[in-house]
């Protein structure tokens, strides 16, 4: 891994409409960014942040993937969301005092550009712009009703309808719509997978089985093909 301070003046415009929770911001709020902002370029597989160190800023996702992912006691890995281009992750500890770690581990699915604000830093610039402020506290509000609603499609669907509802979110995500054919390109295996779904790998090997049989999906190397997707998203008002 390397890292180095980056003059983004020229493109800093660019970058910022990049990532979700700058973008609309006054000229103003960007220019306080700029001398902050610290480049670091991972290869797939490397860890950005563990969840037993502590979080010394927030981290944006400038290109590749990344797995924010929480271990068991005995070692087992269970995904808990994957971000992408435009996305960031470590802001719920910002202004908390106590909770210094951040509690996922991230790490890259795909190799990237990963941009770092200190997070003294960062509130230090939040205090003096409540734009930027306000677009912060949007982000962390949509991102808690996403959680919540993975939450709630765990713990009340069943395997068929949780993996669904798992393919709709990496979809809209990572989906490409190709004249009703969602492509969705992944670079995770059946067993993380699962883990997003949470449960085993065998189940959701069955329900990808049933959706093969039907005629709903193909799945092409890391390429998961929704064949029609409006008869995809019929199954949501089916029971299997």
């Amino acid at each position: 891994m390397s890292s180095q301070k980056v003059d983004l003046q020229p493109h800093i415009e660019e970058f910022l409409g990049k990532i979700e929770v700058f973008k609309n911001l006054p000229k103003s709020s960007i220019q306080l960014l700029d001398k902050r902002i610290v480049k670091k370029d991972y290869k797939k597989g490397d860890q950005v942040i563990s969840e037993y160190e502590e979080a010394k800023g927030v981290y944006f996702v400038h290109s590749g993937i990344v797995k924010l992912t929480k271990q068991d006691d005995q070692g087992n890995e269970i995904i808990v969301c994957i971000k992408k281009t435009g996305e960031i992750f470590a802001e719920a500890c910002l202004f908390n005092a106590e909770a210094k770690c951040y509690p996922a581990t991230a790490t890259m699915l795909q190799e990237g550009e990963i941009y770092f604000l200190n997070t003294d830093d960062l509130e230090q610039e939040l205090l003096l712009s409540p734009e930027m402020a306000v677009q912060i506290i949007r982000y962390m509000s949509a991102s808690l009703r996403d959680m919540t609603s993975i939450l709630r499609d765990i713990a009340l669907l069943d395997v068929y309808m949780k993996t669904v509802r798992t393919l709709e979110r990496l979809a809209d995500k990572f989906g490409a719509n190709r004249c009703n054919k969602m492509y969705i390109e992944l670079p995770i295996t059946v067993q993380e997978f699962a883990t997003l779904v949470g449960t085993s790998r065998e189940s959701v090997s069955r329900v990808f089985s049933k959706l093969r049989k039907d005629g709903i999906i193909e799945i092409n190397g890391k390429t998961i093909i929704i064949k029609d997707w409006c008869k995809f998203c019929s199954l949501f008002n089916q029971k299997p």
